[in-house]
């Protein structure tokens, strides 16, 4: 096949301008050279003879219509429209491997290019760990446990960032010839499950959980999960994941309740575990404890109105506001002023704090106030907790329902009083008030205190609310008995681990967080007030006759069964009969956080000493957000070094926060909550605002999201294919906290998915379908100066990807392989083969055919980690070395550097030729010149005779180079060239005289400057105004900035080329 009729493939390098269109720097029409003057020439010939043509059709049309012989005109039939590509349907049984005898498609498709491979791969067996004689191989193993996402949710593109991660290190230790097992599984979601399950009953059977009871209802759940659960697991394989399947888990299978209930017993048994009557985050809608990752927080500037979930629903609540009052002090006419923003918490105060030092109340030290609503007496205590200089001075201390005023209340053995029911109403206790929703009791509060005028004022007040996750309730902290774990005996070994270098935390700067959390580690409270979940394994023992105190953790005892517990309980209490004692266990389940605790050893078979655990503990690495690194990574290594006496994991590498475009936490509020499903299919954005209706949220929040969608995503989410997300999610991941997605990026590594198809499909027509690649890598010692170059730029890439992949720099490893890719295989090496393998010299040609297959197949493997599926596709079309017998990609070698490949020279010289060929590209850029005439001129002998030998190359590679010529240092340089220095030795010029009309050119530009420069002066007339530093917003005021200084980027281009244009005239 001539090389005239090949179609290119696609690189990023500006293409010329035709002569006939010939522009300036600008794109502007210049004046016409002398060629063009002969164009015109020719152009005005050819309309004069059209012209005349005319004439003549229309004398005959008049004769004709004399003659009355006028024929119809027919019209001449539309040219057919390109018929649209049709849907690709998959073909291929499950399971089977792809048939790929059909045409290489003639441009990239993600949907066909993903469909069968991973099938095929699961059925392979290609996800299992391989193991030689039941031992790991001796490359060593490569374990990892998935974070295990909640059954109720769908992956976000949060998800698709950390399974891109594992999935990449996965792939990568596999082919490296590990041993490598990757676990799936997914966490039953204590809260969010039982909140999902409940509202369908109420809303398909107008039932409650307590309707159908205990038993009944959690068989609804399991059946909920059985029927619904399995998304994320298809959204895992979309994705690519190389996981296990036949070793999935799921928090609630049999195996994992026996491991969390031993875990329990355990730890209640040595005492690490016990219960107490302590504060919580208590959601009152769902009436559970819940944890901190549990708790939103919405920031309030000041006063705001808002409605409560378990409040009246046409009623708004005041909040942003600090309220003062006054306690008048027993037997004396003085008062102390104190200030709340939870005015109802008040009929719970026990305490009025001042600190020892504060002169206004040393003389009341020991003294009392009287509460207004029921004579409590309440002692006024010194206490260093408080502020003199805030407010009075003077401070409330509620202790049953804050967090500071607990620790006061401890400190000072003051008496706790609760002042809440379950619900969130307030109790006996706060009478007269009883009976009241807790904000409606604050109204009520507030109009008693200004009726007995001890009301002194409001105020606005920057504060935040805890809002429960689950259900947008303000949540309350009320004292509740709870079941706890005392870390502060399992925390010092979970330090002495990343001390000692047991564990590695990457990035190395949360080694100090670590430090400082562990240090000041808080006990964890681990039971919730829910039905579906892991049942506490512990009992009370009722002994007939007495009413012992649920909170003494004499009468509780645990067991693996009901039987295992009474027998504790008739040991404990050997003189109590028999018949005397009852086990009644304790409604609650245990914090998921719990049982994800155990993961990474009870996927495994713990308690039981089973193989997988023998052969795959502890794990190599945990990859995780840095955001749980305390609530679930902490808890993984303290508890995985109390109950199996090793770290869970050697390393943990915690990766960034996933935000949109905008620098915003992903929120489903806010419409930017995005499925990797719709990334790599592409929706509608219609079809994306229909999702927001499937959800939870209420009218004005899917009106706020869809208007937030409708913004970032006008035209919908573009089809981009798995392998472009997860390139794009892993060139974002760095050592930073936070990812700024822009879903418009992933599209741009879509179309780069097409270059490489195009390259290789262009790679594989230039070898031919004879084509037979050698049995081994070596050098032959005739190879060409571009093979040598191309090969160690193809061990640096192996190199730098190696390493950046071992370091989890995902950012420089993917920058590695593109730049490889694009720009030095595909932009110059692929070129340069082009005349050589279409060429006469046999030997040249076969060099570089054996190079050009190196390069593909190792890039294609090196790139498989990261692209799954595109690299599979490509490497099946490969022609196989007479060895290579390597079903799939994803089990072959990842490419190791070959030393014989290092060439410092080869690179030396052939980036100088490289250059070269962009200065050349660079000024026939500038000039437009067609057919041209480029030059080089050295002072270094050797660099004269290494360009010649390259001249043809460098032809070739400088489109719209007719002559290239090399100038000795004893030449002169013909007058009129443009010029461009690449260093002290070495010069290109480009013969300019003859080719372009400098007048036009000139004109052109200085008034491209006059308009620059007026722009330049209306933006900094808008940054003049009086007032822009105070009253303009940060953004406004850095597009402004932004504006300025591209015009001054323009006028300095502009003048540059000015300065150019008048030097070339005047020469």
């Amino acid at each position: 096949m001539s090389e005239s009729k090949e179609k290119p493939i696609e690189t990023t390098t500006d293409a010329p301008v035709a002569a006939d269109s010939t522009t300036s720097l600008n794109g502007d029409s210049a004046a016409k050279s002398k060629n063009a003057e002969k164009n015109e020439a020719k152009r005005l010939a050819k309309l004069a003879k059209f012209e005349a043509k005319k004439k003549a059709q229309a004398a005959k049309e008049a004769e004709e219509s004399k003659d009355g012989k006028k024929k119809e005109k027919k019209e001449k039939p539309k040219p057919k429209e390109a018929e649209p590509e049709p849907e690709y349907v998959n073909t291929t049984p499950s399971g089977e491997k792809k048939d790929l005898s059909g045409p290489f498609l003639p441009s990239y498709n993600p949907k066909a290019v993903e469909s069968a491979w991973y099938d095929w791969w699961e059925k392979s067996g290609f996800f299992k760990p391989a193991l030689v004689d039941g031992k790991p191989r001796p490359e060593g193993t490569f374990t990892i446990p998935i974070p295990p996402p909640n059954v109720t949710g769908a992956l976000h593109l949060g998800h698709g960032l950390t399974n891109s991660i594992q999935d990449c290190l996965t792939r990568y230790h596999r082919m490296k010839g590990k041993t490598v097992l990757w676990v799936p599984g997914c966490d039953h979601a204590g809260i969010a499950t039982q909140v999902v399950v409940e509202k369908k009953l109420m809303k398909e059977r107008g039932i409650s959980r307590h309707d159908l009871g205990r038993d009944n209802f959690v068989k609804e759940v399991f059946k909920w999960k059985d029927q619904f659960g399995g998304k994320i697991y298809g959204q895992l394989r979309r994705v690519g994941s190389s996981l296990d399947w036949d070793r999935v888990k799921f928090t609630m299978d049999p195996d994992m309740v026996k491991a969390v209930n031993e875990a329990f017993i355990r730890l209640h048994e040595e005492g690490i575990i016990y219960r107490d009557n302590r504060l919580v985050n208590w959601d009152t809608k769902l009436k559970t404890a819940l944890s901190n990752l549990e708790v939103d927080s919405k920031k309030l500037t000041g006063r705001t109105w808002m409605t409560v979930p378990d409040h009246d629903p046409k009623k708004k609540y005041e909040f942003g506001v600090i309220i003062s009052f006054a306690y008048p002090v027993e037997n004396s006419p003085e008062e102390i002023v104190v200030a709340t923003t939870r005015l109802e918490t008040m009929l719970g105060d026990t305490a009025v704090a001042v600190h020892p030092n504060d002169s206004r109340y040393k003389h009341l030290h020991g003294k009392y106030v009287i509460h207004p609503f029921n004579n409590r007496r309440i002692p006024i205590i010194p206490d260093d907790y408080v502020d003199p200089e805030f407010g009075t001075g003077a401070v409330k201390i509620t202790p049953s329902h804050d967090p500071n005023d607990y620790v006061v209340g401890k400190r000072n053995k003051l008496e706790f009083i609760n002042i809440f029911t379950d619900d969130g109403k307030i109790n006996e206790t706060g009478a007269p008030f009883t009976g009241l929703q807790r904000f409606d009791a604050r109204e009520a509060v507030l109009a008693a205190l200004k009726e007995k005028g001890l009301y002194r004022g409001t105020a606005d007040n920057e504060m935040v609310l805890p809002i429960s996750e689950r259900t947008g309730n303000i949540v309350e902290p009320l004292m509740k008995p709870q079941w706890w774990v005392n870390c502060q005996v399992l925390a010092p070994a979970a330090i002495d681990a990343v001390k000692s270098g047991q564990m590695k935390i990457i990035p190395e700067a949360s080694d100090k967080e670590w430090f400082r959390w562990m240090e000041n580690i808080q006990d964890w409270c681990i039971s919730r007030q829910l039905w579906w979940g892991h049942r506490v394994p512990a009992y009370f023992v009722n002994i007939a006759g007495q009413d012992n105190d649920r909170l003494d953790g004499k009468y509780w005892v645990s067991g693996r069964d009901e039987d295992e517990a009474r027998a504790k309980a008739l040991t404990r209490f050997a003189n109590i009969a028999p018949e005397n004692i009852s086990l009644e266990q304790d409604e609650d389940v245990l914090d998921t956080w719990f049982s994800s605790g155990l993961w990474p050893f009870s996927i495994l078979g713990w308690p039981e000493k089973t193989k997988d655990l023998d052969l795959y503990y502890p794990q190599s690495l945990l990859e995780t957000g840095w955001d749980i690194l305390f609530f679930w990574v902490a808890r993984m290594v303290m508890l995985g070094i109390k109950l199996t006496g090793q770290v869970p994991f050697k390393t943990v590498f915690c990766h960034a926060m996933v935000r949109d475009a905008h620098g915003r936490k992903m929120s489903k509020s806010l419409g930017n909550v995005i499925d990797p499903v719709d990334v790599i299919d592409g929706i509608a954005l219609e079809d994306l605002q229909k999702r927001l209706l499937e959800g939870n949220l209420d009218a004005k929040e899917v009106q706020k999201a869809q208007e937030g969608q409708k913004r970032d995503f006008p035209n919908g989410i573009p089809q981009c294919g798995t392998d472009a997300m997860r390139f794009a999610l892993l060139a974002y991941t760095s050592a930073g906290r936070d990812i700024n997605l822009d879903i418009l990026r992933v599209e741009g590594y879509r179309k780069w998915c097409n270059k490489l198809w195009n390259a290789t499909r262009f790679a594989l027509m230039k070898l031919g379908d004879d084509y037979k690649p050698r049995n081994d890598i070596t050098l032959t010692g005739k190879e060409s100066l571009a093979d040598r170059w191309i090969l160690a730029k193809l061990n640096q890439c192996i190199r730098k990807t190696g390493e950046n992949l071992e370091q989890y720099n995902f950012m420089q490893a993917t920058t590695a392989l593109y730049q490889f890719w694009l720009y030095e295989l595909c932009d110059v090496y692929l070129e340069t083969t082009k005349p050589v393998i279409d060429g006469t010299d046999a030997v040249a040609r076969e060099r570089a055919m054996d190079t050009l297959y190196i390069c593909l197949e190792a890039g294609l493997k090196l790139l498989h980690p990261f692209m799954p599926f595109l690299t599979e596709e490509l490497y099946q079309r490969l022609p196989r070395r007479p060895s290579d017998d390597c079903p799939s990609i994803m089990i072959s070698r990842y490419p190791e550097p070959v030393p014989e490949w290092d060439n410092d020279k080869a690179e030396k010289d052939y980036d100088l030729v490289n250059e070269v060929v962009h200065a050349g590209r660079s000024l026939l850029t500038d000039y437009a010149i067609r057919d041209a005439t480029v030059l080089v001129k050295s002072s270094n002998p050797e660099l004269e005779e290494l360009l010649k030998s390259q001249g043809p190359i460098i032809t070739s590679l400088t489109k719209n180079c007719k002559t290239f010529t090399v100038l000795s240092s004893s030449q002169p340089v013909p007058a009129g060239c443009a010029v461009s220095n690449i260093n002290e030795q070495l010069t290109v010029y480009l013969l300019v005289k003859g080719f372009v009309d400098f007048d036009a050119e000139l004109s052109k530009i200085e008034q491209k400057i006059t308009k620059a420069k007026a722009n330049l002066d209306q933006w900094t007339k808008k940054t003049q105004i009086e007032g822009y530093e105070e009253r303009v917003k940060p953004e406004v005021k850095m597009l402004n900035e932004n504006k300025m200084k591209a015009c001054e980027k323009e006028i300095e281009a502009l003048t540059h080329a000015l300065e150019n244009f008048t030097k070339l005239k005047n020469e």
